[in-house]
């Protein structure tokens, strides 16, 4: 393993591929020694990336309950069928909504982040003196952010549905008069595990797109300042067309196996 480390370190930073070999090789060598994964420096990125992000995607989660209660209200209450509203607000949240939205706000808050920090270290040439320094910056910088982001997005998510699900049960009790008691036993009743899995998986990936891309183009900044606010905008759209890209393949993917 430590061979491997040493044939990709020539390459390190130059490509997108080479990035993610370089991490999944340090994760791999994490097996047999854990100092590797510097646990101090993931727990502190999960409370810089995760944690410190929940106000605003509980803000959005729940705003997404709310609309998604009155727009079904609206087309189901004209066929009579308001009873199917918490099915649909839970079904909608695990299966796209949560993992989706969620992640576009990680990118917006934690990605561009990631991607500004790494990119000002490379500008001040701070990248160049760890490697003066026999230490690789994928190592020290990049598998601590990669390793909070990959689990704390899916708890983001987790967090966010059950956000939205209240958004929801406050327009049902609020104004259709639902009774609490039927909502829940509803929205929970009617989702399979397999919607809360196929939620999970979706969050795992859009994690290793997120902060794979911020990574990259943190360790590519050229040009100084500028180079680093083109690099951040870079991350952000990047980010979000390859998860929206890759939300519409895993749907279709679930939808023909399932």
């Amino acid at each position: 393993m430590k061979f491997l480390v040493r044939l990709l370190r020539r390459n390190e930073g130059k490509g997108y591929w080479v990035l993610n070999a370089r991490i999944y090789s340090f994760l791999l060598w994490g097996l047999t020694n854990p100092k590797v994964l510097s646990p101090g420096s993931t727990l502190s990125q999960m409370l810089r990336i995760g944690v410190q992000a929940l106000p605003m995607a509980s803000l959005v989660a729940l705003s997404v309950g709310f609309i998604l209660a009155m727009q079904a209200s609206t087309e189901l209450g004209k066929l009579g069928a308001d009873s199917f509203i918490p099915d649909l607000v839970s079904l909608s949240l695990m299966r796209e909504l949560g993992p989706l939205l969620i992640a576009i706000i990680v990118v917006g808050r934690s990605g561009s982040a990631v991607t500004a920090e790494i990119g000002t270290m490379k500008v001040n040439e701070e990248i160049e003196a760890l490697r003066v320094m026999a230490i690789s910056p994928v190592r020290y910088l990049v598998v601590p952010r990669y390793l909070a982001l990959v689990i704390m997005l899916p708890i983001l998510t987790i967090f966010g549905n059950c956000i939205g699900l209240a958004g929801g049960w406050a327009v049902c009790a609020g104004t259709l008069d639902m009774p609490t008691s039927f909502y829940i036993k509803h929205a929970v009743d009617r989702p399979e595990l397999w919607d809360l899995y196929s939620g999970l998986i979706k969050s795992v990936v859009f994690a290793h797109i997120i902060i794979t891309i911020a990574c990259h183009q943190g360790l590519n900044v050229e040009d100084g300042a500028q180079g680093v606010g083109r690099a951040t905008t870079n991350s952000v759209v990047f980010s979000i067309l390859w998860i929206i890209i890759s939300d519409a393949i895993l749907t279709g993917l679930f939808f023909f196996v399932s």
